[in-house]
């Protein structure tokens, strides 16, 4: 089964993905490739597969990718098929943290075997607050990034449930509970 997670950067949905992840031992994460440069403590391999805009675009190319997305500039995110199926092999249910638009295509792509779920944040005010205390990007960035988000609002209704994480324990237990009345009906 397919589990997608997606939000604006910021909401959250890495600590929910984080914690399905600990929550449940027959789901794993799908390693999404991105041209951006590593944050923080990321690591190659781990949050991401860090690929040069070069070597993305001739993935796109090579027909690699399930989907992907030019989410700014030069700066693409996507799932590759060999992680779908290197999950697949596990037998494992798959799990994906990605942007709006890419959790939309999926689930257009994979339709009920996808579970889709976005992540709210409380508002826009406590989005910018969250980029400025994660402190890994500039402030030009972080208003790039408020500024998207108000448009990725737009596309929650497309999504099969709606998470507000307002309070981290409340946004726990609902997508554990959304998540486990999935994976016991399939």
């Amino acid at each position: 089964m397919i589990l997608i997670v997606s939000a604006p950067s910021g909401s959250g949905k890495s600590t929910l993905v984080n914690h399905l992840l600990s929550h449940r031992d027959d789901i794993e994460f799908s390693v999404s490739a991105t041209s951006r440069k590593p944050r923080g403590q990321e690591q190659d391999g781990v949050a991401y597969y860090f690929i040069s805009p070069e070597q993305f675009k001739q993935k796109i190319a090579d027909n690699e990718f399930v989907e992907y997305e030019e989410v700014y500039d030069n700066c693409f995110y996507g799932t590759l098929k060999s992680e779908i199926e290197r999950i697949a092999r596990n037998h494992h249910h798959v799990i994906f943290d990605v942007d709006v638009k890419g959790g939309v295509n999926l689930k257009r792509i994979f339709g009920d075997e996808a579970l889709a779920l976005f992540i709210a944040p409380p508002g826009i005010d406590e989005l910018r607050n969250r980029l400025n205390k994660r402190a890994t990007d500039s402030a030009e960035m972080i208003e790039q990034r408020v500024n998207k988000a108000a448009e990725e609002l737009t596309y929650a209704d497309k999504f099969d449930h709606i998470i507000v994480n307002d309070d981290l324990q409340q946004a726990q237990n609902q997508i554990t509970q959304i998540v486990d009345d999935f994976l016991s009906h399939k």
